[in-house]
């Protein structure tokens, strides 16, 4: 087993790169190829046109081919990812996981590249070789001291980016971290005393970036496997190391770490010990990014210095030190901009706007959505990875940097619709739910899920657990659960990280039947009834123990008919007041966007009245995942085109909802391909109250709705999350049976983050 991986994680790690298909990338197609004219276009003879273009002018290479946009991710495999030299073959996993990151947050597309290649001066070779094809090197995971040599070589000899992220993206968000650490504290970088644990690519690349921030060299100690780094040692020494050497005769981390006010840890697990950090400087700055063991645990470093600020490279702590805050930006307003290089001046611009990133009160709803710390302090020193304005501050900084230092061959002009072309990006794809997982790990609630005994359940309570978003209440049997956790290697323990309502066995049993004939005794519900429910239908008992006040939300459904399932609900739960019923949407994550269909569930032929109402609980889920809500009211008709029944009742939910909710952006009745399309839009009805391209598609029945639900999902291979059911007084979902362990993971984040705004309502318990 890989060291550090538990069976469940290795096991189902090998399962994510093998199925559906191996591996996590695929190329597709930017242009139709559907008759013999875009045959001639694309390929021969139309194809000469742009390469002529381009012979006579190789700067149009960015307006006719995809270089523009497509960076090289290469390795030789000889220093990756805390597994070391274990080749160029076994690393393409880690490159392809780092294309995916660039593609995901920010729409850069990637070519891993792995060369079994070791010489220097032939790595070199192969790597420049490839200048026509790519727009940016990123270098990755190639050992110290040849890594430095390599990047200084490929910067002199191409024009186009070079960026060694393990050393530069780890210095950049150090810079951040350092930057903040030091103005909380009080203290200037020139000032500072700054020791560190660690002497390769990233320690130094670190070291040099602060030494540009301000920082004094005769103010830096470094200490590696040999000791403290000083003038005259012969061993384990490189250029690069040889400027920090000092004038000392001290020779170890604890001799030099008295009175440091800022230690910087890229080495091992356990080095930095309690007693070392009880001699630092008043309010240090403590950096412990070995992973996954840091130099010393906070809990350890709080316990002698309470006045210590943390970082490390974890995510279960606060502050940590992540490339993916920095990279993919840096390559957008690099790439952007036609930059020749990464320079100096560009990484300087990107901690300065990581720094004050993390200093921005969270003002408006998407940071909200991001699970933001309220204020800037020792737990929010550097943004959250999952900060959706990172890309809105740091892309247009290295831009910008990249023209005033004279490597941008396309310079921006007009900075304002640059921004909002990024922010139409911010949440294309699968990433939109993680602003809302951060909001459920903030304040995690307790939810109950009606299919405990589910093994679909019980893997998505697994992540849901180390994710810390939830605290389970699983609905089953205890001798099932704990035979089901054991049978697919699962390293939860029931009582420790979940708890259990087993019907066969539940000291609470009577009382939920009081409260079950309590609450529906007038709806036909009587004693016998009540005691059979409560024995028999986990529905019934999850609803009831969300009734009680015992759980904070609910999630059922995954056997038997939805339409069944909400009768419960209604019956225990009801729907929130001034609400007339339930409703229900659901999200369509597609490589075009995320778009909420409503309603795909609940309401058949809903009234114009009963549609506006939906359009509004619409609205308020999407803020909670960071969107301002856009909503198209679609039919068969545009803007008075038809005189349909279906297009006077939508023409009529506009009018409504105008009067319910007049500040929402809405528009309609409008066909979908003009609710997607501005363009189309405009050509019909120039003057429509929607501006861009609609999220929330209101359907004017329930098979459209499902039929669009259905189609998306499976044309646009779109991601589904939901239904989400809306209206109800307490947060409750029915999940539907083809839901996977994700999904349900993925909803988990869903109710916490409706069941926080609960929490939160004026006159709710």
């Amino acid at each position: 087993m890989s060291e550090g991986l538990s069976s469940d994680l290795q096991s189902g790690a090998l399962i994510y790169h093998s199925h559906p298909r191996p591996g996590k990338l695929e190329i597709r197609a930017t242009k139709p190829l559907g008759n013999q004219r875009d045959l001639a276009l694309a390929y021969s003879p139309g194809v000469a046109a742009p390469c002529l273009e381009i012979a006579a002018d190789p700067d149009k290479a960015g307006l006719y081919t995809a270089r523009q946009n497509l960076v090289a991710v290469v390795t030789n495999g000889t220093a990756v990812l805390g597994l070391g030299d274990i080749g160029p073959l076994a690393a393409k996993p880690v490159m392809e996981g780092k294309a995916v990151l660039f593609k995901k947050f920010a729409g850069i597309d990637v070519f891993d590249i792995e060369l079994n290649e070791r010489d220097v001066d032939k790595l070199v070779d192969a790597i420049a070789a490839l200048e026509p094809t790519f727009g940016g090197i990123n270098l990755e995971d190639i050992k110290a001291p040849e890594c430095f040599e390599v990047e200084r070589r490929l910067r002199e000899k191409l024009s186009i980016p070079v960026f060694h992220d393990d050393q530069h993206g780890t210095a950049i968000i150090v810079g951040a971290a350092v930057t903040n650490g030091l103005k909380l504290a009080g203290k200037s970088i020139e000032e500072a005393k700054i020791v560190s644990s660690g002497a390769g690519a990233a320690a130094l690349a670190c070291l040099s970036l602060l030494v540009s921030l301000g920082a004094r060299r005769e103010n830096i100690w470094v200490t590696d496997l040999d000791g403290v780094v000083f003038k005259g040692r012969n061993t384990l020494m490189d250029p690069l190391k040889e400027t920090f050497a000092q004038d000392t005769s001290a020779r170890t981390l604890a001799e030099v770490i008295p009175n440091a006010d800022v230690f910087l840890g890229l080495s091992a697990g356990g080095v930095l010990k309690p007693d070392m950090v009880a001699k630092m400087a008043a309010t240090p700055l403590i950096l412990a990014l070995a992973n996954p063991h840091p130099e010393i645990l906070p809990e350890e470093a709080l316990a002698v210095r309470p006045d210590a600020v943390l970082c490390t490279g974890r995510s279960d702590y606060p502050n940590q030190v992540n490339n993916v805050l920095c990279f993919p930006y840096i390559f957008r307003g690099a790439l952007d901009v036609g930059a020749t290089t990464i320079n100096e001046a560009m990484k300087l611009a990107a901690v300065e706007a990581i720094a004050a990133l993390a200093q921005e009160p969270p003002a408006d709803e998407v940071a909200r959505a991001a699970g933001i710390a309220p204020a800037f302090g020792k737990t929010s020193l550097i943004p959250s990875p999952f900060d959706p304005r990172l890309m809105l501050r740091i892309a247009p900084a290295v831009a910008k940097a990249a023209a005033a230092s004279g490597v941008a061959r396309h310079p921006i002009t007009d900075f304002d619709a640059y921004r909002a072309k990024m922010e139409s990006t911010v949440f294309r794809s699968g990433f939109i739910m993680k602003p809302l997982m951060q909001t459920a790990k903030s304040n995690p609630r307790r939810v109950v899920y009606s299919e405990g005994e589910d093994e679909r359940v019980l893997r998505a309570v697994q992540s849901v657990v180390e994710e810390g978003i939830a605290r389970p209440i699983l609905i089953g049997r205890r001798a099932v659960i704990e035979k089901n956790l054991k049978k697919f290697g699962l390293a939860v323990t029931l009582d420790r990280d979940f708890d259990l309502i087993d019907p066969e066995n539940d000291p609470r049993y009577k009382d939920y039947v009081a409260s079950l004939v309590s609450i529906a005794g007038r709806r036909g519900v009587n004693p016998g009834l009540a005691r059979t429910l409560v024995r028999t239908n986990n529905t019934v008992i999850g609803a009831l123990a969300l009734a009680r006040g015992e759980a904070d939300g609910l999630l059922c459904g995954l056997e038997g008919r939805y339409t069944e399932r909400l009768g419960f609900l209604r019956d225990v739960i009801g729907v929130a007041p001034g609400v007339s019923d339930f409703a229900a949407m659901s999200l369509m994550i597609t490589s075009k966007g995320a778009f909420f269909i409503a309603d795909t569930h609940v309401r058949r032929d809903p009234s114009a009245a009963e549609i506006a109402e939906t359009a509004v609980l619409c609205a308020a889920h999407a803020r909670r995942f960071g969107l301002t809500p856009k909503i198209a009211f679609v039919s068969d008709s545009d803007f008075g085109s038809d005189d349909s029944p279906s297009a006077a009742k939508m023409r009529a939910a506009v009018d409504i909802l105008r009067e319910l909710a007049p500040e929402l952006e809405a528009d309609g009745e409008m066909k979908a391909d003009s609710a997607l399309s501005e363009v189309k839009r405009l050509r019909v009805f120039p003057d429509s109250r929607l501006k861009g391209v609609a999220n929330i598609l209101i359907m004017p029945n329930l098979p459209a709705a499902n039929i669009a639900y259905q189609m998306t999902k499976m044309m646009a291979d779109a991601l589904p999350v939901g239904p989400i059911l809306l209206g109800a007084a307490r947060p409750a979902h029915i999940i539907t049976p083809s839901v996977t362990a994700r999904g349900i993971v993925n909803m988990t984040a869903v109710v916490v983050a409706e069941a926080q705004h609960h929490a939160e309502e004026p006159g709710r318990t």
